[in-house]
């Protein structure tokens, strides 16, 4: 098994943000006192013991990662340095809150080997902040950033969401100026979605929210790539924004297909040819690992037909695209040779073009990218076509 990627999942947050629908609950510490004992146990199922294994990248997120005390961090970074080999990691992320963690928190991260902070900022507005019931003002994020910079931590993202209730497309530039002012390495932006068993969902259920009309959606993704662009930034994959050198080696893990470990309460994980969600609530999840048991909720074969789907899918999502030189060294043969009909339709649409036998989506395919990637969705009867003649 070459997995070079884990991701660790904590679930506690301090307050519960209206549009989320990650697994996540409010904090209480005796309680996160006996998921990181439990954590420990599962890594442990998988792991060995001591098995101080080599990874490329290890990306703790949440929930909140820091809405663990100081101790528990502690513990929890333990936990990784008794079955990792930190010094191999070349990337070490963790998730962050503006204004929930302080010195003590940065110490433990600086003595454990963590070098990127994902900052989840979200708007630079703090009227907006409250609406969507984030704990931290802008006041905060500037001192949160300040305080990792003066300790050494200077690979920073910042994380926002655009086409939030009301908010017109100067509201959505103005954040943008004010985050760009920071001149960190890495930009994330993702367009609010609703999601169902969450506070903006109800309330739009209600009629009591509203999201902007799309044409102004489509206007913020404009002036998100052109500002980005015009700041020097990589736009390397359809959300993420980078100076060279600090692109998410975590996130290309996902976008490049490749396996990975994960542990904790609503984790999705992929190893040794299955994809694997792990039991969200966090009290059933301690309660299987008490148990003996792997705290699997279901896992799924990946047949070589979703395979070839995800490669294209996910590959798509970089800005480089899908080399078909590169497909074909994975799997033995063409991407034309399924999808030379659905590439063609997709470039005379405006939403892919085509270069040196690689394919990658246009400005306008990004603005449509679940139409193009479900156009890489193949029928069973035109797989079996191809893999019969």
């Amino acid at each position: 098994m070459n997995v070079r990627a884990t991701y660790i999942h904590i679930p506690f947050c301090h307050e519960i943000c209206h549009y989320c629908d990650f697994a996540k609950m409010y904090y209480d510490e005796r309680l996160a006192d006996e998921y990181l004992h439990a954590l420990h146990k599962e890594m442990e199922f998988y792991l060995g013991d001591n098995s101080k294994l080599q990874m490329d990248t290890i990306y703790i997120g949440g929930g909140t990662p820091t809405s663990l005390n100081e101790q528990q961090l502690e513990v929890l970074m333990q936990s990784i340095d008794h079955f990792y080999d930190i010094s191999s990691v070349k990337e070490f992320t963790i998730e962050a809150n503006p204004g929930e963690f302080n010195e003590g928190h940065v110490r433990v991260m600086k003595q454990y080997g963590i070098n990127r902070i994902s900052l989840g900022v979200q708007v630079l507005d703090d009227d907006y902040l409250e609406m969507l019931n984030r704990i931290h003002t802008v006041a905060d994020v500037e001192k949160s950033v300040d305080m990792l910079q003066s300790a050494g931590l200077t690979n920073i993202s910042m994380d926002f969401i655009y086409a939030l209730p009301e908010q017109s497309v100067s509201h959505f530039k103005r954040t943008l100026e004010k985050a760009l002012a920071f001149n960190l390495p890495h930009y994330s932006s993702y367009a609010l979605q609703i999601e169902p068993k969450t506070v903006f969902y109800l309330r739009h259920q209600q009629g009591k929210l509203h999201k902007p009309p799309e044409e102004d959606e489509v206007e913020m993704y404009h002036a998100l790539l052109d500002m980005m662009e015009e700041a020097g930034l990589n736009h390397y994959e359809v959300s993420n924004f980078s100076k060279t050198g600090y692109e998410s080696l975590h996130n290309l893990t996902y976008w490049d297909n490749k396996e990975y470990f994960a542990f904790g309460a609503g984790a999705h994980g992929y190893l040794n040819e299955e994809r694997y969600v792990n039991i969200r609530p966090v009290n059933h999840y301690i309660q299987a690992i008490q148990q003996g048991e792997k705290p699997i909720l279901h896992r799924d074969t990946i047949t070589l037909k979703e395979k070839v789907e995800e490669e294209m899918f996910l590959g798509l999502r970089r800005q480089q695209g899908v080399s078909d030189q590169n497909f074909q060294q994975k799997y033995g043969f063409s991407f034309y040779d399924l999808y030379k009909n659905q590439i063609s339709q997709l470039i005379e649409k405006g939403f892919l073009e085509e270069s040196n036998r690689s394919v990658r989506m246009t400005r306008q395919g990004k603005l449509f990218g679940n139409e193009v990637f479900a156009s890489f969705l193949i029928d069973e009867k035109m797989w079996k076509k191809v893999f019969t003649n």
